[in-house]
């Protein structure tokens, strides 16, 4: 009777930890679950916040003052480039930064292909053909590449 009652102790005792690291590698496959849910989750919410700082630009019609002021913002991003059409420069406009590929229909929309200038200092100075009027409007436009990444922008004085 003492071996069959220690072999039952010694096989309850073999299934409760059997039952415990079924249990235990369970709960860590959903955690790996969760845990790659959450990733992605924060994924999503960052893309979305580095590119909630261009939404105010989408289409909308902005002052002079905003312009120089995405101009100082945007000054020294990698990869990026803003161009600047005042009313004394329609034709061509002024690329600040990096000069990107902005024909909506080319393979290379967004693409940089060049540099442009590397300081604003002509879009403060009155007497310049890039002067860009603080009180002026500004159709604004969001430049994005083939990644749908933002690359640049485009105002044009309206």
């Amino acid at each position: 009777m003492n071996n069959a009652s220690t072999a039952l102790k010694v096989a309850a005792g073999i299934f409760l930890t059997i039952a415990l690291i079924t249990i235990v590698v369970i709960l860590f496959i959903s955690a790996q679950e969760a845990t790659k849910t959450a990733q992605n989750n924060f994924s999503d919410i960052q893309t979305e916040l580095s590119q909630a700082a261009f939404t105010v630009y989408d289409g909308t019609t902005i002052s002079g003052s905003q312009v120089t002021n995405a101009l100082r913002k945007f000054k020294g991003k990698d990869q990026f480039g803003i161009l600047v059409k005042t009313g004394k420069n329609k034709v061509v406009g002024t690329w600040y930064g990096n000069v990107l590929e902005d024909n909506p229909n080319s393979s290379i929309y967004g693409s940089v292909i060049g540099n442009g200038a590397p300081v604003f200092k002509s879009a403060l100075d009155e007497t310049s053909n890039d002067y860009v009027n603080p009180s002026g409007k500004f159709k604004a436009e969001i430049v994005k590449d083939s990644s749908n990444v933002v690359r640049g922008l485009i105002f044009v004085q309206s």
